[in-house]
């Protein structure tokens, strides 16, 4: 047995109870006794609650199938999310699987309300975010403070778990991009067909659902993702790094306090109990999308984890910038200077830099080189860069490399065609440049390179949901089903087929019917202009 569950395992709406309190026997609604054996659940149970009154601590679960390490036992006293612990002290707030719960009903309250009733809830945020700014960057500092005493944090990480008046502003103005935007972004109708006579199909957009998005460092990212949540009108379960407890808590306060004026407070959930991330990519009968916004290491491990819920995302982001022979001297230092080194740790700077051969040992090749020295960025040299060179730097170990530092590698291709193969062969799909003046070679270029962003004579950072004008970004996805390259309010959507009828069936469609498809495209109706 996998533990105990509200009702018989076999019925409708069982839900496996992850921790017991004695005083929740009342909850429970016990099955017949098993054919076999001595006794059914509620033998187990009285016999789980003896125990606990005498000290001892009991779970109850399922030996043969493991569903962690392989090895129950290590599982449980490791305290892993196994089977059901009983336990005399009950935390003072909802389970995660509760706040799941809510964030459906809440999500679903959120999508019936009107366009402009989400927008508003959106401007209240940005407006919170300015007003209360005192106090989100008191609670901020309190994350800072405690973050450098233990000496946990990377320089990289601690940069991003700062918030700043400037910051809190540029992320209200975003917002309040995000509430404009989102006026027709639910029900849209984005097809309709007459199938036959009075007989009319629409395709309209919709909500994912309930949506996980696991964050770190990053308190910004908060109030980014809720306000896209609630302008696609989706339930959202936000798990933070403890780095950021005190931020996020003050954060999500704020998003509950301007949902409340709609009545959808529980739209948006602050997952606050030590729950491990493997345990929250579990619940796939409770969650539709999972976001991860952090290391290269998060996402791989969130994607190991996830069974059966979709992932949303990117695992790295090796982002390259390719210099052809006909690049504008002007151009070359300022844009590779600004994927580099404007914020090296993001997902979307460069990291590796390719030269055209006829470049090596030309004035401009050693601008590019002394604008990295002085910018004092690490260079690692591409094997073929290094045959070419007497005294090179040292030679990378891995064209695959994500520095997110001063760091980059360079390597030399001898066409456009061997840099588009480059990157397919090294390359993460995440945002892949060209710096040319050759508009044959930049096409070229931008046809044939297979990422999420591809551009051409701009820097790599232009790849994020604030610079497109989506407002904010959940992530940037790679992968190809769904959403690819910066996620806003679209990439959170769905869509669902409404057939209105009057008494059709199949049958008379037959060969020998009275009726006849007729599949005609029907014009779309007007959307708001604003």
């Amino acid at each position: 047995i996998s533990g105990l569950f509200d009702s018989p395992p076999g019925s409708d709406d069982a839900k496996l109870i992850d921790i017991f309190y004695p005083g929740d026997q009342q909850s429970v609604t016990f099955g017949t006794k098993s054919r076999v054996g001595m006794g059914g659940m509620e033998a187990k149970v009285k016999a789980a609650l003896w125990a606990l009154q005498g000290g001892t601590s009991v779970v109850i679960a399922n030996g043969t199938h493991p569903k962690i390490s392989g090895h129950v036992i290590t599982d449980i006293v490791e305290g892993k999310k196994v089977g059901t612990f009983f336990s005399e002290v009950k935390p003072a707030g909802p389970t995660v699987e509760q706040q799941a719960e809510m964030a459906r009903a809440g999500g679903r309250t959120l999508a019936a309300l009107q366009p402009e009733q989400r927008a508003e809830i959106i401007y209240r945020l940005a407006d919170l975010l300015t007003d209360q700014r005192e106090e989100i960057l008191l609670a901020n500092k309190k994350d800072l403070e405690e973050a450098e005493n233990k000496g946990r944090l990377a320089l990289p990480l601690l940069k991003r778990l700062s918030l700043s008046t400037s910051k809190l502003n540029s992320l209200a103005i975003g917002l309040r991009q995000i509430a404009a935007s989102s006026q027709d972004s639910v029900g849209r109708v984005i097809r309709r067909t007459r199938i036959a006579k009075d007989l009319d199909l629409e395709q309209v957009t919709v909500p994912i659902g309930v949506l996980l998005v696991i964050f770190e460092s990053r308190p910004d990212c908060l109030p980014q993702v809720s306000a896209l949540a609630i302008a696609s009108g989706n339930g959202l379960l936000l798990k933070g790094g403890k780095e950021a407890a005190h931020s996020n808590q003050i954060l999500h306060h704020l998003t509950q306090e301007a949902l409340s004026i709609h009545g959808v407070r529980d739209a948006v959930q602050l997952v606050n109990t030590r729950e491990e991330v493997e345990d929250l990519c579990r619940l796939d009968k409770l969650i539709d999308l999972i976001i991860p916004r952090g290391s290269s290491q998060l996402v791989r491990n969130i994607q190991k984890a996830a069974k059966g819920i979709p992932v949303m995302g990117h695992s790295e982001g090796i982002c390259h910038v390719y210099v052809d022979t006909d690049a504008s001297v002007e151009k070359v230092t300022r844009i590779i200077r600004d994927s580099k080194c404007e914020y090296p740790a993001a997902c979307n700077a460069l990291e590796t830099l390719l030269i055209h051969r006829d470049l090596l040992r030309t004035p401009l090749f050693d601008q590019i080189i002394d604008m990295l020295r002085v910018e004092q960025v690490k260079i690692h040299a591409g094997p073929k860069f290094a045959s070419y060179l007497t005294f090179s730097p040292s030679e990378v170990k891995s064209l695959r490399t994500e520095y997110g530092d001063l760091e980059c590698c360079i390597e030399v291709v001898d066409s456009v065609q061997e840099a588009v193969e480059h990157i397919h062969k090294y390359g993460s799909s995440h945002t892949d440049v060209i710096i040319t003046e050759n508009e044959k070679t930049a096409e070229f270029f931008l046809q044939h390179v297979d990422s999420a962003c591809v551009f051409w004579n701009a820097s790599t950072r232009f790849s994020d949901g604030y610079r497109f004008g989506l407002g904010a970004e959940v992530g940037i996805s790679t992968s190809r089903i769904h959403a690819r390259g910066p996620v806003g309010i679209e990439g959170l959507l769905t869509t669902k087929w409404l057939l209105r009828g009057d008494n059709h069936v199949v049958s008379d469609f037959s060969e020998h019917g009275s009726m006849k498809y007729l599949h005609e495209s029907l014009p779309l109706p007007q959307r708001n202009a604003n």
